[in-house]
């Protein structure tokens, strides 16, 4: 018996076919940078929520992944609290491709 491999799409999201998947990895690889500088700040959770100005809980929702409750922003925003510079790029789609993406992309 062979098992049928299936190319990534590279949106782990998509391919499992769930809605919103590019917002969904854009909020993703945003929460996964915030964690990072969280854990290379050497912060606790309840110092980090202090910092953002939200609760500890939702700073473990974060670090954790349940991310239903943030907006793009939010996480952007705390981005900038913990002294990161956001730049946002709008340009136009390649006429090759037959949607416009949304990506993160990280400097």
């Amino acid at each position: 018996m062979k098992n049928k491999i299936t190319m990534s799409s590279g949106n782990v999201f998509a391919d499992l076919e769930l809605p919103d998947a590019e917002e969904r990895l854009a909020k993703a690889r945003l929460a996964l940078k915030i964690s990072e500088i969280i854990q290379k700040q050497h912060l606790n959770q309840i110092e980090a929520a202090k910092i953002l100005g939200t609760t500890q809980p939702k700073v473990s929702a974060i670090m954790n992944g349940n991310l239903s409750g943030f907006s793009l922003e939010r996480l952007i925003c705390f981005l900038t609290v913990l002294g990161q510079d956001v730049q946002i790029v709008v340009k136009s789609k390649p006429l090759r491709h037959k949607t416009a993406d949304l990506e993160v992309v990280f400097a």
